[in-house]
């Protein structure tokens, strides 16, 4: 697999942000989260409009992988836009 910046932007309390991180992991696929609803209002307004950037109906997990952006859960484009197998 190569490497690249792989970052979720995930809600805490939603089961395919969660699923997404688990898959993840297990693919041992080092990627940075945050979990939106988590923060301070004021962090969280900023972030959701750069989030509405590459995905305009801000729905989650939003996984960006180097210039992919793949929104919701979706197991077989991770593994091909990451390699894989």
């Amino acid at each position: 697999m190569k490497e690249c910046d792989v970052k979720l932007y995930a809600l805490s309390t939603c089961i395919h942000c969660k699923n997404t991180k688990e898959f993840l992991t297990q693919c041992g696929v080092n990627y940075d989260c945050v979990d939106v609803d988590t923060l301070e209002a004021e962090q969280r307004k900023k972030l959701l409009e750069e989030i509405r950037k590459i995905n305009p109906e801000c729905a989650f997990p939003t996984l960006v992988i180097g210039d992919k952006v793949i929104v919701g859960f979706k197991k077989d484009e991770i593994k091909e836009i990451l390699g894989i197998k």
